[in-house]
């Protein structure tokens, strides 16, 4: 049976779909956006951080570590990534919690056996599982095995998706998925690669053909500050999903949160919105008329603004 990487399961979800939900965040990711808020999500393999505002300086990870891969500095923990195996041990031997490994292992029918503990949940709010990340098509082979079990135990599945896969995945994977929710980001196809990593052309094309088998689809755009949230590409956003996504049932304008700037710290990542600030709720408000303008009616936007 295959094995996936999980950095994260949130239970009791409420912002990942439809009603009260377990959402799985997948390890690995094939963009590179510049405000991700969940770097931890970027890479596919276990990672090993330190939190500053933890550490006491009791030094027994320096201790247990067999490949002497930790240094404790006035300027903080240093890793070296090279020698380190994550064998786990530096996390277990610090009292005060400041060492993690981000990525646990699973089998399928492991995962949906803890999942399936919330069933009652799901099935009374009208919620359900959803998959999320990093990008989970990236592990298909995985996520194909454990949307099975959840369909077959009735559970209600998402998919939430950057779009940039081969769309030969998402043909073994849809069959699994009762909703998509679907990331467009930017129409211009430069300034999309700038700010990504990738262009879009797939990532458009893989929506189309999404919409053209009719699965219920929510499209999310992340408003960011400099990348995202100007007027003229709401407008271009909005006419596209009109004009081609016509199974999209709602589309989330989403707040840009500044939440994953410690966390790019930690793994030692660039972070270049350092300084910006949450857009204003007059902002959000204009980007919301010009969705609604552009003939998109289930437009809606949330997260939070300053005044």
């Amino acid at each position: 049976m295959p094995t996936g990487i999980t950095f994260k399961l949130q239970r009791l979800s409420t912002e990942a779909g439809p009603g009260i939900r377990t959402a799985v965040f997948m390890k690995g990711c094939p963009l590179r956006c510049k405000w991700c808020h969940n770097p931890e999500g970027i890479s596919p393999q276990p990672e090993l951080v330190w939190y500053d505002e933890r550490c006491i300086g009791a030094r027994e990870c320096l201790k247990v570590c067999p490949e002497d891969a930790l240094e404790l500095t006035l300027e903080g923990m240093r890793l070296d990534s090279k020698r380190c195996t994550m064998c786990g041990l530096c996390p277990q031997a610090c009292p005060a919690g400041a060492l993690e490994v981000i990525g646990r292992e699973w089998t399928a029918e492991a995962l949906y056996a803890g999942v399936a503990k919330d069933s009652a949940i799901y099935e009374t709010s009208g919620g359900g599982v959803t998959l999320s990340g990093g990008e989970p098509a990236m592990q298909a082979e995985f996520v194909e095995a454990f949307l099975r079990f959840c369909h077959q135990g009735g559970i209600h599945t998402a998919l939430d998706t950057s779009g940039h896969a081969d769309w030969v995945i998402y043909e073994r994977l849809l069959p699994f998925v009762d909703l998509v929710l679907y990331n467009l980001k930017l129409m211009d196809r430069e300034r999309h690669r700038l700010a990504t990593g990738v262009h879009p052309d797939r990532i458009q094309e893989n929506a189309r053909r999404i919409a053209q088998k009719g699965v219920p689809m929510w499209a999310r755009t992340p408003v960011v500050p400099g990348y995202t949230d100007d007027e003229d590409n709401v407008a271009r956003l909005a006419a596209y999903i009109r004009d081609e996504l016509g199974a999209v049932e709602r589309w989330d304008l989403l707040t840009y949160t500044n939440l994953g700037q410690p966390k790019h710290r930690r793994l030692a990542r660039p972070y270049p919105l350092e300084g910006a600030e949450l857009p204003t709720r007059a902002k959000m408000e204009r980007l919301h008329a010009v969705a609604l303008g552009g003939g998109v009616e289930v437009a809606v936007w949330s997260g939070a603004v300053r005044d």
